[in-house]
């Protein structure tokens, strides 16, 4: 499944809670896309996420529907390690 780095952008500073993204993971199920995880930035006002979808499309289906922004939707295609190697996303 191809791999996807989504930048958000958010207008007031999110704090997360336990509990809170059921619902999100719920609509991202119905368009066929999995959060993997998330980074938050210092000022908690942007977050990078890492999402497996069948395309970007149906991410920003996805973040649409959930009321998310989605600023900037990037398909990735490995990791590049410390070593200089490249890890091709299987």
């Amino acid at each position: 499944m191809p791999l996807f780095v989504i930048e958000r952008t958010y207008a007031e500073r999110v704090d997360p809670y336990l509990g809170a993204y059921e619902e999100l993971n719920e609509i991202n199920a119905s368009e066929g896309v999995r959060w993997l995880f998330s980074f938050l930035s210092l000022d908690r006002r942007k977050s990078y996420c890492l999402y497996e979808a069948p395309n970007a499309e149906l991410i920003l289906s996805a973040a649409d529907a959930a009321g998310v922004p989605a600023d900037r939707v990037v398909e990735v295609v490995g990791r590049l390690l410390p070593s200089g190697a490249l890890e091709p996303v299987v």
